[in-house]
């Protein structure tokens, strides 16, 4: 089982055969047992860190004792209050899930097999064809081709200006100048160069007789392919994080407060932004 507050953190498959929302037994037990005895214990650090050997193994024994006997000594309470709450939370889910299986004429039996699908789904899935991933690759090293060509262009029409307000008779900064354009200029058509060769071997790959123009039929058909693939990567990952903050903050007991609402309207935010 992977721990409520990771377990969005993999992906949908994997979530449903080891996130505890999809275990039959956990209830509302989030996973994170080692994340509670954690954050109880990671104040000693900054007392047993310059401590001798015997003094930290000293106070880490003592803190876990104390720690020991508080939980034993609340235990009691501990049981008759979460037991009171999974009564409580057992007779409102099931007058809300019997609302909704009425609502939506779906029965028990229905549950494992929408499981069932989602997994026969998610294996289904597969790649876009091997050839529709190049052509991708190709109009992005055509993009990156003509980038090069105006990076060219440019440092050409800067080497050829370098001397402008330059003082006649300074030699040095002459020197300097022409060094400098020279550097630019064999750097930018290194670089033009190897865009060159990246779309000669992709034109290889796919036997492109002639180049695509930019703007084309075919460029803009595999253009639009690409962005919809990132589009959906950054949806998937948006959803991914909503979701993952949604569950983090119901374990916490902060859904519906607006911590919740703030956490989410900046993650909205950081993504707009990207």
């Amino acid at each position: 089982m992977v721990g409520a507050f990771h377990g969005h953190a993999h992906n949908q498959k994997c979530q449903l055969d080891w996130h505890p929302v999809y275990i039959t037994g956990t209830g509302h037990s989030e996973g994170e047992g080692c994340e509670h005895i954690f954050s109880a214990s990671n104040a000693l650090a900054r007392g047993t860190r310059h401590a001798s050997t015997f003094h930290r193994h000293q106070t880490i024994e003592q803190h876990f004792t104390f720690w020991n006997d508080d939980k034993y000594a609340a235990l009691s309470n501990f049981l008759w209050n979460h037991y009171r709450e999974a009564l409580k939370s057992v007779q409102i889910l099931t007058a809300e899930l019997t609302t909704i299986k009425a609502e939506l004429n779906i029965v028990d039996e229905d549950f494992p097999r929408y499981l069932q699908e989602e997994r026969a789904y998610l294996d289904s899935l597969k790649q876009l064809p091997a050839r529709d991933q190049i052509c991708i690759r190709y109009v992005e090293a055509l993009d990156e081709l003509a980038e090069r060509r105006t990076d060219w262009d440019s440092a050409r029409h800067t080497a050829n200006n370098a001397l402008t307000g330059i003082t006649a008779g300074s030699l040095e900064k002459i020197n300097q100048a022409l060094a400098q354009a020279r550097i630019c200029v064999d750097s930018s058509y290194a670089k033009l160069q190897h865009a060159e060769a990246l779309v000669a071997h992709v034109e290889i790959q796919l036997a492109v007789e002639a180049r695509w123009e930019i703007g084309g039929p075919e460029y803009s058909q595999f253009k639009m392919e690409a962005r919809l693939g990132k589009y959906r990567t950054a949806l998937n990952e948006l959803e991914r994080l909503v979701v993952m903050r949604l569950f983090e903050l119901s374990k916490l007991s902060l859904s519906g407060t607006g911590e919740l609402r703030v956490a989410i309207k900046n993650l909205l935010t950081y993504f707009y932004r990207v």
